[in-house]
């Protein structure tokens, strides 16, 4: 069969494919169909389990499983025949959208929500969940967090002009860094930087006791800065 004969015989199965509806092919679309949504339900659950940012939306967490699901329809449709398969490669080529993914880490659960529903819809189920095993295994082998891992941000409002010595004393053994000292007339703004776990955290109190400090602000930090 030469390449004409293959785009004849397509075009002649696009109209019979949108006419005829067996039972076995409405099952399999069906069984895939569920996959998928199985699968994006999971990412669903991945993504919120170890979700680190500030904000958890529950629309763009929703939206990993709607990805899934239409990735596996259209994959489903273009692999039909080749007709279909070239009219949504050029629709889907003209759509364009505005939203802007601020976290990095929600490209990922995006684009592992699409290769899913290509996948399951390619008819590779073990394929899908092994790779939904491999991407469970990375990302909670990098969001473990241990506890001397954890980052904090101090801020110290001071009366006049702060006395360093009685800070480094409140800290102890404790070590930090100064990232900033703002001078005013009548008040002074410190931040510092620290990592310690919970049982750390009681610094706060003993810079609360110093004479000099207005107020204490404790901000857990987790090294992402997002413009």
């Amino acid at each position: 069969m030469t390449f004409k004969d293959a785009i004849k015989q397509s075009v002649l199965n696009s109209f019979v494919y949108g006419q005829t509806l067996n039972a076995e092919m409405l099952f399999s679309i069906i069984f895939n169909m569920l996959i998928s949504l199985l699968i994006g339900m999971l990412i669903y659950y991945i993504y919120r389990k170890y979700f680190q940012g500030v904000v958890f939306s529950r629309t763009f967490a929703m939206t990993l499983i709607g990805m899934t699901v239409l990735s596996c329809m259209v994959t489903l449709a273009i692999s039909t025949n080749i007709v279909i398969s070239l009219g949504m490669v050029g629709a889907l080529s003209i759509v364009r959208y505005r939203t802007a993914v601020k976290e990095p880490l929600d490209l990922l659960y995006l684009f592992w929500a699409i290769t899913s529903g290509i996948t399951v819809g390619a008819d590779m189920y073990l394929l899908a969940f092994i790779g939904a095993l491999f991407m469970l295994t990375i990302i909670r082998m990098f969001t473990i967090r241990f506890r001397q891992d954890e980052c904090y941000m101090l801020i110290l409002h001071t009366e006049g002009k702060a006395d360093m010595d009685a800070v480094h004393n409140a800290f102890g053994k404790l070590k930090y860094s100064t990232k900033s000292q703002i001078l005013r007339k009548e008040q002074t703004e410190i931040t510092l930087q620290f990592s310690s776990d919970e049982k750390g955290l009681s610094v706060t109190e003993s810079l609360r006791s110093l004479p000099f400090v207005k107020d204490v602000t404790l901000v857990k930090y987790n090294g992402e800065y997002h413009g």
